[in-house]
């Protein structure tokens, strides 16, 4: 397959904003792709090489590729620099800049969709000493050998910013049209992919073996699962009600939730983003391989920092000195962890995610060897809301966000990927106020004036309807930025900047610049009201409004161990909007 197929599709992408037409495109383009590299084929096309949790990335800056491209072209740095400023898009610059290429370099032979990945694979893998030069050459090599066109989407998938808004659900979406025979066997592909996380395996395994082979798609160690999520609700008496009159209730501990992986003395450790972060806790390492009786396992908890002089738990920010590639040793010295095991997913050959929560729990208890260090998580099985609520006062005295509450019927399974009334989160007591934090989505930005001018002055934020698969605006916010914050979110966002608005983004407001949904931030606010400019919970409140967030402030907590998928849903601002109103009748009538 040629790569100017690739290139004319990406084309095609970027100029639609409708994720219907784009679901057509994705099928016409999985249909016309080799089975043998449609896997590249998906991976080139939501910006990657490879799957997030094998660790690879480009890791080529715009100043590289810059050097790529002037080298390429043959023409002078000044020039290169001043198109690229201009346009403010490497791979538009790109595509200008060699139309203007002399007849005597046009490539040999066309490139095709393996040439591309194999080169930027190898890309990926180049380090040491002189690899940045390595790099180079091998960009010079594709860019000598590409079209303008092909060039443009080369370095926008190098650099990271590719932007055709294409999510791995819509790849799904595609998958199941194609290879399923329609919509109707989405969940079958959603569950081969939750099982593996890996979009291009899932998307080789029904171009070669159809339906049946992604029916037979098994779990396997160093393959994290995709986690399960909760849903979210305000009071005893309601969450008992939505789990039949009983229920499992944990402490939700304020720290890193981590998807265990054991194969003898092999552990790797998966972040909630299925991301590898085994290199960041050496000591848990070794905790795994002490403390856990098992040969195979796959394994959650949560990872709390604590103070080493008094054992209190101390909160997320702390483990973010985990997070540094340097002295890890030192960080581990000063921010010792203690581990809390809450599920069990796989044991020695045997998928338990179809498996009851109170089976599952049992046989964590039989895995898992406890010391200071190591933990269930502390629970109590419950069906009076009395004690449901004290051990949520417990929770939150002992330093925990709340509780997270769990069905333990026979349909109690570990559904992964999906976020349901199996679990549900009891954070806090909702008032009139809004006393809890929403983690959203940065989907646009507003210029600045007066002392902000010439960064963002406020930021569109949205929650996420996973229904739908969209982000829908809810605030925008400008109050609780420091100079620090106003000054480095410029650049933590340049890389996600797109010219319009993202196809998977709605609001009633016009932005100054668009993002790809892809930052989270935590919010808090006064209260949620409704809004006839935000598209939070569209009509399902009242006609034509929305749920909007009055009186928005940043608590300074980026939360980049969620993806915009993890934010707050659309449904748990309606929960959160109808028990605040509840709190006020019962406030009024008292």
């Amino acid at each position: 397959m040629l790569f100017s197929q690739l290139a004319e599709y990406y084309e095609k992408i970027e100029a639609i904003s409708s994720r219907i037409e784009m679901t057509n495109l994705l099928v016409d383009l999985l249909r016309k792709s080799p089975p043998e590299i449609v896997d590249k084929v998906v991976y080139l096309t939501i910006g990657e090489i490879y799957p997030p949790f094998m660790g690879v990335e480009l890791g080529v800056a715009d100043k590289l590729a810059l050097r790529a491209l002037k080298l390429a072209s043959g023409l002078s740095e000044k020039i290169v620099k001043d198109e690229y400023a201009k346009l403010g898009d490497i791979g538009a610059a790109a595509e200008k800049l060699l139309q203007k290429r002399s007849q005597i370099t046009l490539h040999i032979r066309e490139l095709t969709v393996l040439d591309v990945y194999q080169a930027l694979e190898k890309i990926a893998k180049t380090v040491g000493e002189g690899a940045m030069d390595m790099k180079v050459q091998i960009l010079v090599g594709l860019l000598s050998s590409a079209s303008p066109k092909e060039a443009k989407y080369i370095l926008r998938i190098v650099t990271g910013k590719l932007r055709l808004g294409v999510a791995d659900m819509t790849i799904l979406d595609a998958l199941s049209i194609l290879y399923g025979g329609g919509k109707e066997t989405r969940e079958l592909f959603e569950r081969a992919y939750n099982l593996t996380s890996d979009i291009g395996l899932v998307a080789k395994i029904a171009a070669t073996e159809g339906l049946e082979g992604i029916k037979r798609i098994k779990i396997s160690i160093g393959r994290p699962i995709r986690p399960m999520l909760a849903e979210r609700l305000s009071s005893a008496e309601e969450i008992l009600e939505k789990m039949g009159g009983q229920c499992l209730a944990e402490y939700k501990y304020d720290g890193e939730r981590m998807q265990i992986h054991k194969k003898g003395e092999e552990v790797i450790i998966f972040s909630r983003r299925q991301e590898n972060i085994t290199s960041q806790y050496p000591d848990v390492v070794e905790i795994i391989r002490r403390n856990v009786k098992a040969e195979e396992a796959i394994l959650e908890c949560e990872a709390v920092a604590i103070d080493p002089d008094t054992g209190d738990m101390l909160p997320f920010q702390e483990l973010m000195h985990r997070k540094r590639k340097h002295d890890i040793e030192k960080a581990v010295k000063e921010y010792p962890i203690n581990l809390y095991f809450f599920d069990i997913l796989y044991l020695n050959g045997r998928d338990l995610t179809q498996t009851p929560l109170h089976e599952r729990r049992k046989i964590l208890e039989g895995v898992i060897e406890r010391d200071e260090r190591v933990n269930l998580s502390k629970a109590i099985f419950t069906d009076n809301p009395v004690e449901l609520e004290k051990f949520f006062h417990e929770a939150i005295e002992a330093g925990c966000e709340g509780l997270v509450v769990k069905n333990i019927s026979r349909e109690a399974v570990y559904r992964a990927g999906a976020r349901g009334w199996l679990w549900i989160k009891y954070k806090r007591d909702y008032k009139s106020e809004m006393i809890d934090t929403v983690d959203l989505v940065v989907v646009g930005a507003f210029h600045g004036r007066g002392r902000r001018s010439g960064k963002y002055g406020a930021l569109l934020m949205a929650a996420y309807d996973p229904e739908k698969d969209i982000f829908q605006s809810v605030c925008k916010v400008g109050s609780g930025f420091t100079d620090e914050d106003l000054e480095k979110l410029p650049t933590i966002l340049e890389q996600y900047k797109i010219p319009h608005k993202h196809p998977r983004v709605e609001t009633g407001m016009e932005a100054d610049v668009w993002f790809e949904p892809r930052i989270v931030l935590e919010i808090i606010g006064a209260e949620i009201t409704l809004s006839p400019i935000h598209r939070a919970a569209w009509g399902k409140i009242k006609e034509d409004s929305g749920l909007a967030i009055r009186f928005p402030r940043f608590t300074g907590r980026y939360r980049f161990d969620k993806s915009p998928e993890d934010a707050t849903t659309i449904s748990e601002l309606i929960q959160m909007y109808r028990s605040q109103l509840k709190k006020i009748t019962e406030t009024a009538t008292t």
